[in-house]
């Protein structure tokens, strides 16, 4: 689950992690209050949207091509930005050019940067451990730094066991080039980061910039908060603040069913029990030529009525053009997948081809109910047969 940069600065500033004061404003006249209250020289009026590179950015409607963070030297400015920005579509790198509708602003103090750096933790799958990666080169995207300069990205591994360790801090602080009370600062940043990532069972927060100022302080100017979705029963709190407008309204209404779903770039939908059974069907479906509409995950535990949903999920991407059900029954009864599918194949009037690959348990039970549905439904034997055949099917068609 992703949060609004507003929210995860709301929450990082519980841990003592040192930032600038501001307020959120979802109107022009609220912008302009926040910004009286701040009573700065200059202030930063952000867009806050569930992507990355919003100052870059650019919106649709603006011939100036503005992005999504500005500054400001006037509250009638601030109104004058806010009303701008409010309900517009800004599209950066990660929209998409679609772009993602402004609903809410981030009104900011400003800040005498001296320095830009990049900070992160995650779950380091190399280490196995929380890592965190730390850069020289902030407000840039941390990819980009990785492929043209690695040299100039540090990673350290935080031992499970032994917990976050102020030397690490030290090591990292150096390494950034940080000097005197400098070092001492960033030390208890990391500490408190540490403290805050698992407390809160996130799976990432990244600070980009983590700016060094005029005065030699360190702020996090900027703050992203992801958590891993299988804990949000230990946090309601955080639970609430999810903003569903953000999210792909077909994942939204998946969630719904406890149904593992992400939309793809593909023709051909897919529905498959386990996520690893689900990556091979992708992975097979683009060796016969096609591409993967979606990764679906229906579970172990699937009733009729959660299948009947993953499949209307599927058909309302108008870029299906056919749709490969692949099941292995272990907990999950191929029966139970039958009766799903043909009951929404019916209710959605299916349109477009349909192969079903069952095994397992209840297998021809399973197969039977498909066969005597009376639906043009293609069985397939096994997943290369089913591949072959719905890329086959998908194209003639076209």
């Amino acid at each position: 689950m992703n949060i609004h940069e507003y929210q995860a600065k709301a929450l990082l500033a519980k841990f003592a992690i040192p930032l600038l004061k501001g307020g959120v404003a979802y109107t022009k006249d609220e912008a302009m209050d926040v910004a009286r209250k701040l009573g700065g020289a200059v202030t930063v009026v952000k867009a806050q949207i569930h992507a990355g590179g919003r100052g870059k950015g650019h919106f649709k409607n603006d011939p100036t091509g503005k992005g999504g963070v500005r500054l400001s030297k006037s509250v009638d400015d601030v109104g004058a930005q806010a009303a701008a920005m409010l309900g517009q579509d800004l599209v950066t790198k990660q929209t998409g050019p679609t772009g993602r509708t402004v609903q809410r602003l981030y009104i900011e103090d400003g800040c005498d940067i001296k320095r830009e750096l990049y900070l992160s933790m995650l779950v380091g799958r190399a280490a196995g451990r929380i890592s965190v990666v730390a850069s020289t080169e902030g407000g840039m995207d941390i990819e980009t730094v990785a492929h043209e300069t690695p040299e100039k990205i540090v990673t350290q591994a935080i031992d499970p066991a032994a917990g976050y360790q102020p030397y690490q801090g030290r090591k990292i602080a150096f390494a950034l080039g940080l000097s005197g009370k400098q070092v001492g600062a960033f030390t208890t940043l990391l500490g408190n980061l540490y403290r805050a990532y698992v407390d809160l069972d996130a799976s990432l927060i990244e600070i980009n910039p983590l700016v060094v100022t005029g005065a030699g302080d360190i702020v996090a100017l900027d703050a992203k908060m992801n958590f891993d979705d299988n804990a949000l029963y230990r946090h309601k709190d955080l639970e609430e603040l999810r903003d569903v407008d953000e999210e792909d309204p077909a994942e939204t209404e998946a969630a719904k069913y406890a149904l593992n779903y992400v939309k793809l770039d593909g023709q051909i939908g897919c529905m498959v029990n386990g996520a690893g059974l689900a990556m091979a069907t992708m992975d097979i479906i683009k060796l016969y030529g096609s591409e993967p509409a979606n990764f679906l995950d229906v579970g172990g535990g699937a009733t009729k009525e959660r299948v009947t949903a993953a499949f209307k999920i599927i058909l309302k991407d108008p870029n299906v053009e056919g749709i490969l059900v692949n099941i292995f029954g272990g907990i999950m009864r191929c029966d139970v997948i039958a009766e799903g599918v043909v009951a929404a194949a019916r209710e959605v009037n299916l349109h477009v081809p349909l192969v079903v690959r069952l095994e397992g348990t209840n297998v021809d039970l399973g197969k039977k109910i498909l066969k005597e549905s009376g639906l043009k439904i293609t069985s397939a034997e096994n997943l290369a047969d089913a591949a072959e055949k719905i890329v086959k099917a998908v194209k003639e068609n076209n």
